[in-house]
């Protein structure tokens, strides 16, 4: 029995053989939290995710660092949200030409090899990681996906917005309390909707002359009261704000 997701009905099969190939991580699971029921915001499974569009300007958590999640939180940056990745840990982080490589190399040479040819490279490539909080597992990546099952995670040019600061990488959870997430290091990070950068007045809570610049990609402009010449020196400002974030994404 299966079900018809296009026209939601159940459909029956009669057959000899049967082949599940549904993957290994088909499964949703969302990890058990203490103080996740608080949390005021969303919570998206990774099967449910579409898009880091809906997220722009939003401070935005992403619990794990397999795949999946590096390329949600390069995505999520790429639209301008403020972008956090948990990384509890260690990972291989390689490149799909490396990847390909070691699989060719693998039929013909020892895996002990390969991974040392392949290590060598990622040292070259992505330099050390673990000053940005990325570990490198004991085991090698080929043996390791031998012997456990685990690949490595394959940049998507996740790791450079983290060597640039725009992706933060975070530790282990220990609570969350409503909106602010508390983790292991007792460090306290607040992830809601969007950031507030006016009064209640409508105008900007930060003085002249650094109004016109908010978190996340939140800018405005012609609130400083200053005229015509305060409004032009707003836009210009605010225009080579904006150049800066995305050259450094893009570089």
């Amino acid at each position: 029995m299966a079900h018809d997701m296009a026209k939601s009905t159940i459909v029956r099969f009669t057959a000899k053989f049967l082949v599940v190939a549904s993957g290994e991580n088909s499964a949703e699971n969302i990890p058990m939290i203490p103080g996740l029921q608080s949390f005021p915001g969303d919570v998206v499974h990774s099967s449910s995710y579409k898009s880091g569009k809906s997220y722009s300007g939003m401070n935005v958590l992403v619990i794990g660092s397999g795949n999946p999640g590096m390329e949600f939180a390069y995505d999520l940056a790429a639209y301008g949200a403020n972008t956090s990745v948990i990384i509890r840990s260690p990972i291989h982080v390689m490149t799909k030409e490396l990847i390909r490589l070691g699989m060719t190399l693998a039929r013909r040479l020892p895996l002990n090899l390969v991974d040392k040819l392949l290590v060598m490279a990622v040292n070259l490539i992505f330099g050390n990681l673990s000053r940005y909080g990325i570990r490198r597992p004991k085991m090698d990546p080929m043996i390791l996906k031998s012997k456990t099952g685990r690949s490595a995670v394959i940049d998507v040019g996740t790791v450079g917005l983290i060597k640039k600061g725009i992706i933060k990488v975070q530790g282990s959870i220990s609570k969350i309390m409503g909106d602010i997430v508390e983790f292991q290091c007792s460090k306290k990070i607040s992830f809601h909707n969007g950031e507030s950068m006016l009064n209640g007045n409508g105008l900007p809570i930060k003085e002249y002359p650094n109004h016109w610049k908010g978190e996340n990609g939140l800018y405005c402009a012609g609130l400083g009261r200053r005229g015509l010449a305060g409004i032009a020196a707003d836009a210009k400002n605010i225009a080579n704000g904006i150049k800066s974030v995305i050259g450094a994404m893009s570089s």
